[in-house]
Formats: C-alpha cells, sequence, structure tokens
C-alpha cells in the first residue's frame, strides 16, 4: 500500500493541491487499483466502508451502501428480491450473487440519490456484482479484494476513469481521530462504540413486540445513522433502508424527507408505475426522472413537455385518494433515530409511512409526549441511551 496518494484536487477544483496520508508516515490501508478517485470520493469511500465493515459483523450477511456527499443514499444486506423489486431496480435480467443482490438493493431504494454514487462493498467484488456496477452511473467502488476478471470490468468503466479502491479488511482506524477547520485542530476518541442487542430491551411503549424481523432493521438503521450526516433518520424494511433523512438542522424535517422518499420506493412498484408505456431505448436514469415526476404532485406543466420523449403515450397520474390507498399497504417500517425526538410531530409523520418499530435515545423533556403519540399508533418503541451523531 502507498503512503500517500495525490488528488486531483480537494472539496472544490480551486482547492489545490490535495492528497491523503497517514500523520504518523505509515502506508494507507488503501491501494488505487483504477482511476484516480478525488477528495470527496475518498471521504465517501472511508466512511461506506466503515459502515458496511460493521453491518456485515453485525448480521453475518453480505452488505453494501451508496454513498452521495458522505451520507448514504441507500443501504443494505443481501437478501432475495422479489420479481416486482427485480423491476422496479432494473435488474430482471441479471443473475444476482448475494453481494450484488445487496448492491441492487442499496441502490435501488432511492435510485434519485445514488445516481453517481460512491459504492462501497463489505466482501470481495465478483463478476456479478461488476457487471451491475458497470451499467450504473457511478464514481468509484471501495471492497476487501475484486475477482479478477471483476477488475477488469470495473477498471474499464469511464474508458479507464472509474475509481477503483482496494482496502486493507484487516484495517483498524486508530483510537483517537482529529481534523482541522480553520487552522485548529480537533480531536475526540473515534466513534467505536457497536450496536448491541441490549440497546433496544428498554422499550417504553404499552406495545412490547418486536419479532426478530424488526430487530434485524432496527440494527440495519442504527449502523445507518451512525455514518449518516446528522441529523438524521433511517426507515428500514426487509434489511434495506428504504428512506435515510440527513443533515437537516429539524428532526421533523429528516421524518418528513426520509418518510418522502420511503413513499416513493413503496409507490413505485405501484401497477401502474411498473406498467408505464416507456419508449424503447430509454435509459435507466431517465426512467428514473420519468418515474419521479409521474409519482410526484407538483409535477410542472414544462417538466410534462419532455414526457412524449420517454412515452409512447402520455400516462394519466395517480390521484392522492389512490396513491393513499397503495401507501396504507406499506407496514412493520422500522424506523431509527441519531437523537431524540423532540416533539410528537415526528411520530404522526412516520405512522404515515408504516412505521411499526421505532428506536431513539430518549432524554427529551416530552419523552412521554412521544411515547403517548407512539401508544396511539401501537407501535413499539425503544430508548437506546445512545446518541449517533455524525459530523
Amino acid at each position: 500500500m502507498p503512503s500517500s496518494i495525490p488528488l486531483r484536487y480537494g472539496t472544490n477544483p480551486q482547492q489545490s493541491p490535495a492528497r491523503v496520508f497517514m500523520r504518523d508516515g505509515s502506508d494507507l490501508p488503501i491501494a488505487v487499483l483504477g482511476g484516480s478517485p478525488g477528495y470527496i470520493n475518498l471521504l465517501d469511500a472511508m466512511n461506506a466502508w466503515l459502515l458496511v465493515r460493521e453491518l456485515r459483523q453485525a448480521t453475518n450477511q453480505p452488505a453494501a451502501a451508496s454513498f452521495k456527499h458522505v451520507s448514504p443514499a441507500g443501504v443494505a444486506i443481501a437478501a432475495p428480491l422479489s420479481e416486482t423489486l427485480q423491476k422496479i431496480y432494473f435488474v430482471d435480467d441479471l443473475e444476482l450473487s448475494p453481494l450484488a443482490a445487496a448492491y441492487a438493493r442499496a441502490r435501488g431504494a432511492d435510485r434519485l440519490c445514488s445516481f453517481g454514487d460512491f459504492i462501497a462493498l463489505s466482501d470481495p467484488v465478483d463478476v456479478p456484482t461488476a457487471r451491475l456496477i458497470a451499467r450504473e452511473v457511478s464514481d468509484g467502488v471501495i471492497a476487501p479484494g475484486y475477482e479478477p476478471e471483476a477488475l477488469e470490468i470495473l477498471k474499464a468503466k469511464k474508458a479507464g476513469k472509474y475509481a477503483v479502491v482496494k482496502i486493507d479488511a484487516a484495517y483498524e482506524p486508530a483510537s483517537t481521530e482529529t481534523r482541522e477547520v480553520g487552522g485548529i485542530t480537533f480531536e475526540q476518541r473515534r466513534h467505536d462504540r457497536l450496536v448491541t442487542p441490549g440497546d433496544f430491551t428498554n422499550i417504553v411503549t404499552r406495545s412490547k413486540a418486536l419479532p426478530a424481523s424488526a430487530f434485524h432493521d432496527l440494527m440495519v438503521a442504527w449502523i445507518t445513522l451512525k455514518y449518516t450526516q446528522s441529523n438524521s433518520v433511517c426507515f428500514v424494511k426487509d434489511g434495506q433502508a428504504i428512506g435515510v433523512g440527513a443533515g437537516q438542522q429539524s428532526r421533523v424535517h429528516c421524518v418528513r424527507l426520509a418518510g418522502q422518499k420511503a413513499d416513493l420506493w413503496y409507490l413505485r412498484q405501484h401497477p401502474a408505475v411498473l406498467e408505464l408505456p416507456f419508449k424503447p431505448g430509454i435509459k435507466r436514469p431517465e426512467r428514473d426522472n420519468a418515474i419521479d415526476q409521474f409519482l410526484r404532485d407538483d409535477v410542472t406543466p414544462n417538466e410534462k413537455l419532455a414526457w412524449p420523449q420517454v412515452f409512447t403515450q402520455t400516462p394519466r397520474q395517480l390521484t392522492p385518494e389512490e396513491k393513499r390507498t397503495w401507501l396504507d399497504g406499506l407496514t412493520d417500517v422500522s424506523l431509527g433515530s441519531d437523537a431524540f425526538f423532540p416533539f410528537s410531530d415526528s411520530i404522526h409523520r412516520a405512522a404515515a409511512s408504516g412505521v411499526k418499530y421505532v428506536f431513539e435515545p430518549g432524554g427529551s423533556t416530552r419523552d412521554a409526549d412521544v411515547v403517548a403519540a407512539a401508544d396511539d399508533y401501537n407501535m413499539t418503541m425503544a430508548f437506546t441511551g445512545v446518541r449517533l451523531f455524525h459530523h
């Protein structure tokens, strides 16, 4: 492994020179096998790698993350995809390995936000996963290894400019981390606290039900939030983050954002979306944009002017009543929050997106109001006592 890697520039082109290196002079735990990753690429890569590594350890399943601007657009562990999910993730023509399925789920939950992502994979990249990555718009990938044929597939992406990064799977960051802001050095203990089963035992609602599937999803949410820019919340269903609300100043705005994403994920499974009359040859990103417009209530006439370019005929949009009827079928969703809910408004919004299981640290002066709201919806809520801020 090299001791230093020069970068094209820093966060912006005017921030040059830039590089990554180890302060103690030791070799880096990463090596660039293809392309030339940028400063933001490697910030995404390291945050995403730590997430999938921890998720792999906690669940014993291959894990994948799709990162954009140092927060996950999607996170998932390996699981078989239904025919409907195969269609809306555009992978119904591929044979998926467990690792490829994990990335298809991570990428597919929010395809708009995953456009141009940096990918992290917990396991060595196999050929099915490389073939899936090769046809998506992405900036790069980090993984602990690559099968020879998979590496050649990825090195050919973007005419050889695709960033392929290998990380030492045995690498452990130092217990103390530092950063400089405005010439001042900040130092703290690295957030090495791991999720434990005991984090979900302090159930404060009348409902005490916490089936194994929900416990599993709460763990996925917990680990995802640990590496998501705060404030943040995460909606999880079947081991897959279906809505992430990150970097908002208000917690209810986090919930609204994540809830909207979860709603869109479920609405994309509506028969009307599966039967949209796309013209032959329309690329996946254009399909993603058209589906998003089709499902939005606020789509503008100017946006609709482009529809004849993608549809053989103008489709009838779903009414708000039709959407609500369909969304009522979204149930048993798990929700995690990186800090306490200061008001019950977040619970009311979460209920509209099928949330049944919740964790938050607790500690608000209005905890009783929040718990009462959860009781009104027969939710199961655990106070973990652990804040998960990430900045």
